[in-house]
């Protein structure tokens, strides 16, 4: 059984890629795939500004990563850990790749679709719903990118 001990090594990880983001000027989010005993198969951090990319979102990124590595667009039985809460094109994405849980760090008001904006989770009709835990270590994700805007503003 996958546990919130696991997740938060997880989000350690997820963490690292997402101060590799912000180093390189992107929106600090990060993004892990790992299957049910904790073991990570891919990672993945914001890229949009690098890739001219509005998809390339660290789920995004970590997800189609696990694909290859899996051979598979299936990513059944397997755990998405992200920093920040899932927006509502990372969680249709992960709904399509049948990922079965997902824990997320800090809540996100502006694009959340998971509680803050929307409650995607609830909606009538999906063929498969994640299971959904959030504030996984969410005040070290939230400064991370209340940190970032900050510099920005300033600089």
């Amino acid at each position: 059984m996958f546990d919130r001990d696991k997740a938060r090594e997880l989000m350690v990880a997820a963490l690292l890629e997402a101060k590799l983001s912000a180093s390189k000027g992107e929106v600090p989010a990060g993004a892990v795939v790992a299957d049910l005993d904790g073991k990570i198969i891919a990672t993945g951090r914001n890229r949009v500004v690098s890739l001219n990319d509005p998809t390339a979102h660290a789920e995004i990124i970590a997800m189609r990563e696990a694909a290859k590595v899996l051979n598979n667009y299936r990513l059944c039985d397997l755990i998405l850990v992200t920093t920040l809460e899932p927006c509502p094109m990372c969680f249709m994405a992960a709904i399509h790749a049948r990922i079965a849980k997902i824990f997320y760090g800090a809540p996100e008001p502006k694009w959340g679709a998971v509680g803050s904006l929307f409650d995607m989770v609830t909606l009538p009709g999906l063929n498969h719903r994640p299971e959904v835990q959030g504030g996984l270590m969410a005040g070290e994700c939230a400064n991370l990118i209340r940190e970032f805007f900050q510099a920005r503003r300033a600089g």
